[in-house]
This record gives structure tokens, C-alpha cells and sequence, in this order.
């Protein structure tokens, strides 16, 4: 569920206004009433003041419309008496225009125009349905509504190529959803007969008996008609080998994709002869000259030019042998099948991943299994692009592939421009498959693409080649590390010891190896050498961080040395920025950090990160933030980098935090001074408080990381300040795993004897424990910190605290030592001249009242605290307010009355996205149903609340 303004995606917050715009989305330009809008956004009780909360997201949702500048398209959100309906005109809407595509495809009379909208419609797909919504029966039942409308399109775009002749693609289309639908029969039965249609009547029957297994294991039913029917019609019917014109013809018979004709080649086709003899795989190591695929025959070992036509001769097979012990990788096998579907150019697909991946592995893999499909040859060249000498040239492979085609030496143009118009000649009407393996950049490949539409091109690479990309249309497959499972499967086949391995030893060898298949394959190869060792005596070997590349070599070949030709290529720049990343303490790092660690500019970290990214050595997980796998960090540690790289990620995370805390906080009585000698740096700019949270949200880890590294330099001033500036990010997503590193902060605090830092530690930690409920140890740390604030001169700090000590000895059953300390709150506040004086004066005033049994005063005080919240405040105090309100209540004996306030508490909580807060007022409430409503009720309120604490995350975990 997004929504896409003029300068990138809108951040629209929390699922429930998600779910609220996906509500109105759905019904376009029609009015949804309150109670519509509450049944899609709570499949629960909804709380007490449902429609407060719609209107607080409602209100939200316009203004964002408008930041967005959504407005100037006509896109407006109204109220319409007690409805709320949202305007827009309906080609901004992707249901929309999906919906539109596919209505004029079923119009079309040519199944090549129908095929073009069907694709377009598709394209606008982006992921599951409404993801981002609440799981609501409503927006379940319309995602689920949306999912058949797509699947339905998917089928009809497999029936428009099957009318084309086109069943490749509809196999590569149909596959790919069948693997997600498997119970879906009208689509397991569609790729049965594109199966057959292309010539592949055991693999489709091998589909119906796989699904029919499924069937039977996991729901417990029989095939139904549709698909026996389809099995019959196989079992009983020939292959339909295409009687109808390709896609690509369809095309260009009407007017798309029309291509210059060909002049006539210079020679006449050449058909290879055929050979029983084996095939020859490598060139010599002095040939200059690319391992080519060859075949003995003849002189100079090549295939000669034969009379008879191509039809009377065996197929030819250059390719290298097929990979042994391939494990896993359907999805990719997919997708490569997906990426060489038929198209009007030639269809090429470009493997890329880091060293080692398997990129050949998977090339020669598949290619095995398309040789079939490619009757008139397979071409395979080693470009030799990342193999530590001198690259392969062009013209060079060129050669190579024309005498493999049966030109003679001495009919081989010497010129590149010539010899690749040879080329292309020769191959323009075969069916031919090209594998282009280890590329260097995209310019090495140009001059060896075919360019037509019968030759299938696979190119593999360590480098991204956008180039090609934009250029050429070739479709990317990436390629990353094997999960752990297929890791586990790939190190035990290379093994090849007879029985059972420990389980546990061999997921830890797969996760040292970092599901590399080169070294895993390494280092089952080292084991194999020592029989007398265990698995887990592999896995303790390899946990030596400071040994495990050179423990995962072999020979000449090894993790470094395949990591040494790809940094070798880099500029000076981008090498000085891999081994700064590689030093950095945390996890993944975006373009701020990266520029800080290594000494340069914004733009120029940017830049040099999608370098490094493009030649997998990093990985971009998610956009802007990079990561790099353990043994490429391990490897570049060796290189030449900055020696104070944590420090200066250190002071980067200060200043980061600083800008954020400013952003939240404006009244300033939280900002913490940075260190004397912060390092200066590129930090980005927070444009008001909700995306500060959102940096704070998303950086979870990476604080994490900065508060321990901050306390491993040794300097104690930076170590307390940095953890004093997590406050926000304690409060609204507090969990256990933040104690440990608070507490070495206030130890290095006490240390450096700064009574500012041991008074806030002693106070976040309060928070945190209040927080997450441990109230008796969140009560001493909170009494702590009160001198130490008095002493540092923030009477403000102090006050709050003095609050969140009341609010503690309520939940500890002291009434009089909770009125106390908010007695003494108003009193610190009143004396500061601090704005929450008047708020928290009727706070205690109802707190008094209610002690003293007169209800209504009690009310009316907590209403006047509510209206004096201030404008800016940060501290969460509207739901401390009425979750304070209804614990006393109900100590008090008015459990009815108690609800109310703890229900308003609730809707608070889930409007401002406090989860742990949520979670508090769920249980509180679970302790007064269970008065009010029994045991059950009470115990299902305290289930929602466990449930939504496990849903936090915990980094520390």
C-alpha cells in the first residue's frame, strides 16, 4: 500500500492509516461511513473512541496528500456528512488502470495487441496485494479479490501465447505462479499444456503427478476435471509444435518490433559435423584465446563445414561439463527461464552475483537442461574477465566461434566489426544457444551478441553491466549466497561421507562459510582430506575469524583469491572505501555513514557504494542501505583503510543523534552537548519529528552497535553521551536488550564524574524498566537519578521523573508514596517555571481526589491535565495521563469507570504507534475484565498484550 508524490514515495506512518487509506481507495470517489471504516480497521472489539482515532488519521492523511503536492491532481479527501470519501481521477489508481488494460485486451482481434496490454497490466503489480494493511476480514477478503483478478490475468496472458505459439513464454509465465499457487488447477493444467506444446510431454506429466501427490499429502482430495482433463489430453495427443507464428513474428507482422532485413551472408551456413569423439572444455593456459566449447573433428580440432543440412545432422553440445552437486536455486532457475523467454531481439539474460556464488555453476546447470530447446548448437566462452591475468578479447572469442561454426582459419575476417557481421550472418536462422561466462563490463559483450531473435545469449558476471542493461534489454537474474538449508545440503553432497553429520556443526560450517558455495565447497574438501575430523571440529577451526580465509583455500584457488581479483579492478577510491566499510562496527551503513567513516562527501560515498555494489561486493539490501557478507569484510580488513574508522562512525552516530533528539524535541531541555573534538561530518537533516522516529525506528541495530562501540574506544565522556541520546528511541520501542548497554554507559558516566550523564542514565533506565514493567527495579534507578539531575541543573528532567516514581508505586500497590511523588513533581515543576506545571497539578489533583472518594473532582482534574498537555511535548504524557487515571481508578474500586479511561488510554497508544504503551494498557485492562467480565475476557486482553510485546523487536535477542 503506498502512494507515490512528486518527490518519491509518501510516508504514510503507522497500518492502521495504511489500511485506512487502502479502505477508501477501494470504494474511489464513494463516500465510507465511520462504522465501514472501523469494521476494516478492527477485526476485534474496536476501542472506545474508534472514531477519534479516524479522524486523527484522516486528518493526518490530508495533510500528506497535500505535502506531496497530490493535490494539484486533483486528489482530495472529503468529508462527507458521517462518511469520508477520497477523490481522485481514476488513472492515478494502478487497480485502475489494471483494470482498464485487461478490458481492452479482451476487445483486441490480434492476439500480439492483447499479449502487449496483458504484459502492461501485469507490470503494474508490485507484491502481494494491500501489503502494509491491517489483517482484517475486509482487507483480506479484498486482497484476496485482487489476487483472482491478477491470476486470472496471468492465465489469459498464457492462453494469448499459446494462440501466438509462444509456449516458452507461457511456460516461463505459468511456472513461476505455479509454484505459488500449487492448488490452483486451472493454472497447474495451463503450464501441462504449454509443457506439451513445446515438446516437453514428460516433465508435463511429471507436473500433474507432483500436484496430485500434493494433493493427496496436504489436503487430503484427488485431482479434480480440470486437471484429468489435461492429463488425458496428454496422454492421448501428439505435441503441438507451434503451427501458429511466434510471438516475435505476430509482432512484426503487425508492425512492432520490426527489424532492417539481413543482406545475404558472405558464406553460405555451415552445419558442424558429427563426431563421436569427447569434447575439449579449456584452451591451453599460453593460448591467449578464451576457453571456448569445442568439438574434435577435423583439422585444427574443429568442426568442419559439412554439404547435408542441418536437419540430418546431430546436435552439437559445447558446453563444459555439468556442474556435480548442484543444490537448490529453483527460484533463480526460474527466473533465468523467465529472463530468456522469447523476444523480438534475441532474449539475453546477465547472472550476476559476488565471487564465488555460482554464477557458472547455475549457467551450465540450466543451460544442460535448455540444450534440447537449442538444436542447431551451444557456444560457450570464458571471458576470463575476473581470472587474475589479462581478459579475454572480443575479437579473440569471435575467431573462436566462427571456426566453431565451420568457418575455415583462413576465411576468418581479421577486423572485430567484420568478424562479428560473420558471425551474425551465420547464426541468424539457427536455434542456437550462446553462454558468455566471467564478463568483465558490457563492453566486452556487445560485439559477441547474436542480435536475433532464435539465438538464446546467457552472460554471467561479477560487475551488474547496467550498461548491457539499457543498451541491449538484457534481463537481469541476480544471484546471492545459499540459505542456510541449501548451504547445509551443498557442504554435506561435497562431503560425500557416508552416514549422518552433526546437524547443528554443519549449519554452523554453512553460516562461517556465509552460504558461499565456492567456500563451501572448500571446505568440504578440507575435511575430506582428514578423516579422522569431525564436522565440528571444521566449524571450530573456521570460528577463528583471523585464519578462516586462509583456512578456505585450496591450491590455487580460495575465497581471497577469487575477493582479490574483483578488488584488484576498483579504482584507488572505492577500494579505500570497502576496507573503511569493512572496519565500521555496524551491520550496514547508508551513504552519511559511509562518507564519515571514509573521509569523503555524500555524493561521492553514493557514488562509490553503487560501485562496489555493482561489482557484489557490498549488497544493497534495501535502498540506501548497504551491507557487506563476513568473508568479504574479513578479506578487506586486509587492505589499506582508515585506522580510526570507529571513532569516526562513532562521532558520525553522535551528531546523527543530536540532529534527531533536535527534531523531536524543540523545547531543548533534552539535547545532551556533543563531546569536546567531535569529528565533523556530513549528517542528513530531519524535517520534523516523524521522521526523526523513523530514523530512530529504522536504525535499531545500528545504535546498538554504536553504544558498544562507543564504550570499547575507552573514552567514557563519548560512551554516556551516546547512550543519553537514545531516550527517544527507548520510550516508543522499549525492550530489554537497550539495559545492558545503558548500564555500561552509566558506569562510564560515574567514571568520567558527570552528574548530567549519571542523572539521564538513571532516568532512561527508569524509563525502560517502567516501560517494559519491571517497576520495583525501574522505581531505584528512578530515585537515583534525582540528586544528580538537581545537581546538573535540569529540574525539568527531574520533574518527569518524580512522575514516572508515582506511576511506579501505583503499579507497586503505595497510593501514598505515587501521591508524594507527584506532589513533589508539581512542586519541582512549578519552581523550574517549566511548561507541563499546570498539567501535572491536575494530574495530582485527581490522583488526591479519587484518594479522597470524590469521583467527579477526580474527573474533572484529569480532563483539565489532558488539555494542558503541551503543544510539543515529547514525553508521551497523554497516555501516561489516562493509564495512570484508570490504574487508580480500579484501585479505587470504580472498575467501570476505570475501563473507560484505559480503553481512551489504548486509543491514545495505538494513534501515536507506542506499542510497548499499547501493550501496558491491554494488560491493565485484562485486570479489570477479568473483575468485570471473568477470568477469559481478562486473559484475552493480556493475551493481545503479550503478543504485541513478542512483536517488538528486540535487537539484542
Amino acid at each position: 500500500m503506498t502512494v507515490a508524490g512528486g518527490s518519491g514515495t509518501v510516508p504514510l506512518g503507522p497500518a492502521k492509516r495504511r489500511s485506512l487509506l487502502a479502505a477508501l481507495l477501494l470504494r474511489a470517489g464513494t463516500p465510507v461511513s465511520v462504522d465501514a471504516l472501523t469494521d476494516a480497521l478492527w477485526d476485534d472489539e474496536p476501542p472506545m473512541h474508534a472514531r477519534t482515532v479516524i479522524q486523527g488519521h484522516v486528518s493526518r492523511l490530508r495533510a500528506l496528500l497535500v505535502e506531496a503536492g497530490l493535490d494539484a491532481y486533483g486528489v482530495e479527501l472529503a468529508t462527507q456528512g458521517g462518511a469520508y470519501a477520497l477523490q481522485f481521477p481514476e488513472t492515478l489508481l494502478d487497480v485502475s488502470r489494471f483494470e482498464d488494460l485487461v478490458k481492452l485486451a479482451g476487445q483486441q482481434r490480434d492476439p500480439a495487441d492483447a499479449a502487449l496490454m496483458l504484459q502492461e497490466a501485469l507490470a503494474l503489480w508490485n507484491g502481494p496485494a494491500l501489503t502494509g494493511t491491517v489483517p482484517t476480514g475486509p482487507m483480506l477478503a479484498a486482497a484476496r479479490g485482487l489476487e483472482e483478478s491478477r491470476l486470472v490475468t496471468v492465465e489469459q496472458l498464457a492462453e494469448t501465447y499459446g494462440r501466438l505459439g509462444a509456449h516458452g513464454q507461457a511456460v516461463a509465465l505459468l511456472r513461476t505462479e505455479s509454484v505459488q499457487h500449487p492448488f490452483r488447477e486451472a493454472l497447474v493444467a495451463a503450464l501441462m499444456r504449454a509443457l506439451q506444446r513445446c515438446g516437453r510431454q514428460s516433465e508435463a506429466l511429471e507436473c500433474f503427478h507432483r500436484t496430485r501427490e500434493r494433493l493427496a499429502e496436504e489436503m487430503g482430495v484427488d485431482p479434480g476435471k480440470t486437471l484429468r482433463r489435461a492429463y488425458a489430453e496428454i496422454l492421448d495427443g501428439e505435441p503441438d509444435t507451434g503451427s501458429h507464428p511466434t510471438l516475435a513474428a505476430a509482432m512484426r507482422a503487425s508492425g512492432r518490433g520490426a527489424s532492417p532485413k539481413k543482406s545475404p551472408p558472405t558464406h553460405p551456413p555451415v552445419h558442424p559435423a558429427a563426431t563421436p569423439e569427447p569434447e575439449k572444455t579449456a584452451a591451453a593456459e599460453t593460448d591467449p584465446a578464451p576457453a571456448v566449447g569445442r568439438r574434435s573433428a577435423g583439422r585444427n580440432g574443429w568442426a568442419q563445414p559439412s554439404p547435408q543440412g542441418a536437419g540430418e545432422q546431430r546436435a552439437q553440445n559445447l558446453l563444459p561439463r555439468a556442474p556435480r552437486s548442484f543444490v537448490g536455486r529453483e527460484e533463480q532457475l526460474a527466473a533465468l527461464e523467465a529472463a530468456v523467454a522469447d523476444s523480438p531481439e534475441g532474449p539475453i539474460a546477465l547472472l550476476t552475483g559476488p565471487a564465488g556464488v555460482g554464477k557458472t555453476a547455475l549457467a551450465l546447470h540450466w543451460a544442460h537442461r535448455a540444450a534440447e530447446r537449442h538444436p542447431q548448437g551451444t557456444l560457450f566462452a570464458d571471458l576470463r574477465g575476473f581470472s587474475g591475468g589479462e581478459a579475454a578479447q572480443p575479437s579473440y572469442v569471435l575467431r573462436e566461434f566462427l571456426l566453431a561454426l565451420g568457418v575455415q582459419p583462413q576465411d576468418v575476417p581479421g577486423g572485430i566489426e567484420a568478424a562479428a557481421a560473420l558471425y551474425r550472418s551465420l547464426v541468424a536462422e539457427r536455434h542456437l544457444l550462446v553462454v558468455l561466462d566471467n564478463a568483465r563490463d558490457s563492453a566486452q559483450i556487445r560485439p559477441l551478441l547474436p542480435g536475433t531473435p532464435h539465438v538464446t545469449t546467457v552472460v554471467t558476471s561479477r560487475n551488474r553491466l547496467d550498461g548491457l542493461i539499457a543498451s541491449d534489454l538484457a534481463r537481469p537474474v541476480p544471484l546471492g549466497v545459499l540459505g542456510e538449508r541449501d548451504a547445509a545440503e551443498l557442504f554435506v553432497r561435497a562431503l560425500g561421507r557416508t552416514g549422518g553429520a552433526d546437524a547443528a556443526a554443519v549449519r554452523q560450517v554453512a553460516r562461517l562459510c556465509d552460504g558461499l558455495p565456492l567456500a563451501l565447497r572448500i571446505a568440504a574438501a578440507r575435511l575430506s582430506g582428514r578423516p579422522q575430523w569431525s564436522v565440528a571440529d571444521l566449524a571450530a577451526e573456521l570460528a577463528d575469524g583471523q585464519r578462516r580465509l586462509a583456512l578456505l583455500s585450496a591450491e590455487d584457488t580460495g575465497v581471497a583469491a577469487a575477493l582479490r581479483t574483483s578488488v584488484d579492478r576498483l579504482p584507488d577510491g572505492d577500494a579505500w572505501l570497502l576496507a573503511s566499510l569493512a572496519r565500521a562496527f555496524t551491520r550496514d551503513v547508508d551513504a552519511y555513514a559511509a562518507a564519515a567513516v571514509a573521509g569523503t562527501d555524500v555524493p561521492g560515498a553514493h557514488e562509490g557504494l553503487d560501485r562496489l555494489a555493482a561489482a557484489h561486493l557490498i549488497q544493497e539490501e534495501s535502498p540506501g542501505r548497504y551491507v557487506l557478507h563476513d568473508l568479504v569484510r574479513l578479506y578487506a580488513r586486509s587492505l589499506d583503510g582508515p585506522a580510526d574508522a570507529d571513532l569516526r562512525l562513532v562521532d558520525h552516530w553522535l551528531r546523527s543523534l543530536d540532529a534527531a533528539v533536535h527534531a523531536i524535541d524543540t523545547t531543548g531541555y533534552r539535547d545532551c552537548a556533543l563531546p569536546a573534538g567531535c569529528l565533523p561530518g556530513p549528517v542528513r537533516a530531519f524535517a520534523d519529528r516523524d521522521t526523526a522516529r523513523g530514523w530512530f525506528a529504522a536504525e535499531q541495530d545500528g545504535l546498538l552497535a554504536a553504544s558498544a562501540a562507543a564504550a570499547g574506544l575507552g573514552d567514557d565522556d563519548r560512551a554516556w553521551r551516546l547512550a543519553v541520546l537514545i531516550w527517544p528511541t527507548v520510550l516508543w520501542r522499549p525492550h530489554l536488550g537497550w539495559r545492558a548497554p545503558l548500564e555500561r554507559a552509566l558506569e562510564a558516566a560515574g567514571r568520567a564524574g558527570s552528574d548530567e550523564g549519571v542523572g539521564r542514565l538513571h532516568s532512561t533506565l527508569g524509563v525502560l524498566l517502567v516501560e517494559t514493567g519491571h517497576h520495583e527495579a525501574a522505581l531505584g534507578h528512578l530515585e537515583r537519578s534525582l540528586d544528580p539531575l538537581h545537581r546538573a541543573g535540569l529540574p525539568e528532567i527531574a520533574a518527569q521523573v518524580l512522575v514516572l516514581i508515582g506511576i511506579a508505586r501505583i503499579h507497586l500497590d503505595d497510593p501514598e508514596g505515587a501521591l508524594r511523588a507527584q506532589e513533589e513533581a508539581v512542586r519541582t515543576a512549578r519552581e523550574s517555571g517549566h511548561s507541563t506545571a499546570a498539567l501535572l497539578e491536575h494530574h495530582h489533583a485527581a490522583q488526591l481526589a479519587l484518594a479522597g472518594g470524590d469521583q467527579a473532582a477526580a474527573a474533572e482534574h484529569a480532563a483539565r491535565a489532558l488539555a494542558s498537555v503541551p503543544p510539543d511535548e515529547t514525553a508521551g504524557w497523554r497516555p501516561l495521563i489516562w493509564e495512570s487515571y484508570g490504574i487508580a481508578l480500579h484501585r479505587a474500586g470504580l472498575h467501570h469507570e476505570a475501563r473507560a479511561a484505559l480503553l481512551t488510554a489504548l486509543t491514545v497508544t495505538e494513534e501515536e504507534d507506542l506499542p510497548a504503551r499499547t501493550a501496558g494498557a491491554l494488560t491493565q485492562l485484562g485486570e479489570v475484565a477479568s473483575v468485570l467480565d471473568g477470568p477469559e475476557r481478562g486473559a484475552d486482553y493480556r493475551r493481545r498484550a503479550e503478543e504485541l510485546r513478542r512483536s517488538i523487536p528486540d535487537s539484542s535477542m
